[in-house]
C-alpha cells in the first residue's frame, strides 16, 4: 500500500505474515518489521485488499492459517484498531475480497461470498459491497467493543434483464472510482459460476445509487427456518443503525450509541435492496468463450485528446481483450466495441507454457509508458496498449480499427498518437470522403484514368 511518504509492504513470509515500511525512492527499510496478522494472509492464494485513508490502514483478509476468520480490519494511525465480528455468518460467509476504495466518509469493500439469504440446498455465491465509516470508534463495553458499529453490506446486481434475469454472480475485479459525464461510477468485472453457461460481463455502478441502498431497508431472518424479509421501518431503532456519527449531535461518537442500536446493527448487517447496475444491462457481455475474464483496467484518458475510454480485460488464458466504450447520450446507455485480443503470455520470458503458468495474477496500466503490466506466476510482462503497426501502410485499415490510440499521420503511416499529438485522422477521413465523391463523379463522366490516378496518388492501400 502507498503512503504519502513511503511504502508499507506486507508479505506472507512463509506462513508467518510480516509488514515493513520502506522509502519510496530507494526502497530502504525504515524501522523494524511489524506483525502482518489481519493485514496480510498466511497463504498467497488467500484474498487480500488494502487501502490507506486518514492515516489508517484498512484491510480485508483472513487472520488465521486455515482462512476461516475473515476480517475487515483497521490498524496503524491514531484511531483505535477495529475488526468485524468473528465467526458470524451474518457478517461474512467464506468471503473472497476483491478491492477496497475510499469514497466520502466511508471505505467500501467489494467481495464475493456464500449467500445466506437464499433457501437453496446448494451453496450460492453472490457479489457484495460492504462499507464502514472511517471515523468509527467501535461500540460500547457491552456491545461491539473494538468492533465496527457501521459495517453494512448489500448485494451487487450484474445481470441481463428478461423474463428471468440471467445473473453474473462472481465478482473478479473492479476499477477505481471514475468520474464520467458528471457521475462517479465504478466498473465491476463479473462471471458466471463454474457449473453454469460460461460467461463474463462488465457492469457499471453509480456511487450515489450505491450509497443510497445503504439508506434503505434492512433484511432479517426471524428464525433459522424462516425466509429473509425486510425489517419494518417502525422496528428500526433511532438513531439509524450503521450511519456515521455526527459531530455536535446527541451521539457524536459511536461509543455513545445506545445498546439497542448497536445490537441491531450487529444482527442486521445486510440491506434488503440490491445495488442496481447503471442502464439496467451490462456494458460488455462475453459468453461461451474458451476462457474466463478475471482482470480489468480502465483507461479513461485514451487517445490524443484524452477523451476516450478503453477497457482492458485479462483472461485465464493470459490474453488481453480490448474494448472501446462509446457514450450514447446518457451514461446509462453506453455501447462497447471489441477492438482486438492481444497475447500477453510470453513463453520465452515465462518458461513452461501451461494453464497454471498462464494464470494472470494482476493487470495494471502504466500511463507514462502507455503499456500494460501483466503479472504471471513466473514472470512480469509489459504489453503496449496498442498495435498501430498492424495497419502501417493502409489508411482505411487504420481508420477502420477504431483504436483511439492510433491515427493516420503526415508520414502516411498508422502511428501511436501521444497525448497532444496533432492528428490527421479526421482531416484524412474528410479528404477520403471528398476523394470518393470526386472519384464517383469522374467515373460517371467517363474519366476512368483520372479517377484511378486520384486514388493512387492520394491513398496507399
Amino acid at each position: 500500500a502507498v503512503q504519502t511518504d513511503g511504502l508499507f509492504v506486507c508479505g506472507t513470509n512463509a506462513f508467518n505474515p510480516l509488514c515493513a515500511n520502506y522509502t519510496r525512492d530507494t526502497l530502504e527499510l525504515v524501522g523494524e518489521p511489524v506483525s502482518g496478522m489481519a493485514r496480510c494472509p498466511y497463504d498467497p492464494r488467500h484474498a487480500n485488499v488494502a487501502v490507506f485513508a486518514d492515516g489508517s490502514l484498512f484491510t480485508g483478509t483472513v487472520t488465521d492459517f486455515l482462512a476461516i476468520d475473515a476480517v475487515i480490519y483497521r490498524s496503524l494511525g491514531d484511531s483505535p484498531a477495529l475488526r468485524t465480528v468473528k465467526h458470524d455468518s451474518k457478517w461474512f460467509r467464506e468471503p473472497f475480497f476483491v478491492s477496497a476504495v475510499e469514497y466520502g466518509p466511508h471505505i467500501y469493500f467489494f467481495f464475493r461470498e456464500m449467500a445466506m439469504e437464499f433457501h437453496h440446498l446448494e451453496k450460492v455465491m453472490v457479489s457484495r459491497v460492504a462499507r464502514v465509516c472511517k471515523a468509527d470508534l467501535g461500540g460500547s463495553q457491552r456491545v461491539l467493543e473494538k468492533q465496527w458499529t457501521t459495517f453494512l453490506k448489500a448485494r451487487l446486481n450484474c445481470s441481463v434483464p428478461g423474463d428471468s434475469h440471467f445473473y453474473f454472480n462472481l465478482l473478479h475485479a473492479t476499477s477505481n472510482i471514475i468520474h464520467m459525464q458528471g457521475r462517479d461510477v465504478i466498473l465491476g468485472l463479473f462471471s458466471t459460476p463454474p457449473n453454469s453457461i460460461p460467461g463474463s460481463a462488465v457492469c457499471v455502478f453509480d456511487m450515489q445509487q450505491l450509497a443510497h441502498v445503504f439508506e434503505g431497508r434492512f433484511k432479517e431472518q426471524k428464525s433459522p427456518e424462516s425466509i429473509w424479509t425486510p425489517v419494518p421501518d417502525e422496528a428500526v431503532p433511532k438513531p439509524r443503525p450503521g450511519g456515521c456519527a455526527i459531530q455536535g449531535s446527541k451521539f457524536s461518537t459511536s461509543t455513545t450509541l445506545p445498546d439497542e442500536v448497536l445490537n441491531f446493527v450487529k444482527t442486521h448487517p445486510l440491506m434488503d435492496e440490491t445495488v442496481p447496475l447503471l442502464g439496467h444491462r451490462p456494458w460488455v457481455v462475453k459468453t461461451m468463450g474458451r476462457y474466463q475474464l478475471t482482470a480489468m483496467v480502465v483507461d479513461t484518458e485514451a487517445g490524443p485528446h484524452k477523451n476516450r475510454t478503453v477497457l482492458f480485460l485479462g483472461s485465464t488464458r493470459g490474453t488481453i481483450l480490448k474494448f472501446l466504450m462509446i457514450p450514447n447520450g446518457d451514461l446509462a446507455s453506453h455501447n462497447s466495441v471489441f477492438l482486438e485480443e492481444v497475447e500477453g503470455f510470453n513463453p520465452d520470458k515465462c518458461g513452461e507454457d501451461s494453464p497454471q503458468a498462464r494464470q494472470l495474477l494482476s493487470l495494471s496500466l502504466d500511463r507514462t509508458s502507455h503499456t500494460l503490466l501483466l503479472a504471471f506466476p513466473s514472470c512480469l510482462v509489459r504489453v503496449p496498449t496498442s498495435r498501430c503497426h498492424l495497419h502501417t501502410r493502409c489508411m482505411k485499415s487504420c481508420l477502420a480499427s477504431r483504436d483511439p490510440y492510433c491515427g493516420w499521420t503526415r508520414g502516411s503511416t498508422c502511428s501511436f498518437l501521444r497525448p497532444g499529438t496533432r492528428e490527421l485522422r479526421r482531416r484524412k477521413r474528410k479528404e477520403l470522403e471528398e476523394l470518393t465523391s470526386e472519384g464517383h463523379h469522374a467515373l460517371k463522366q467517363g474519366q476512368t484514368q483520372e479517377a484511378v490516378h486520384r486514388f493512387r496518388g492520394s491513398v496507399e492501400h
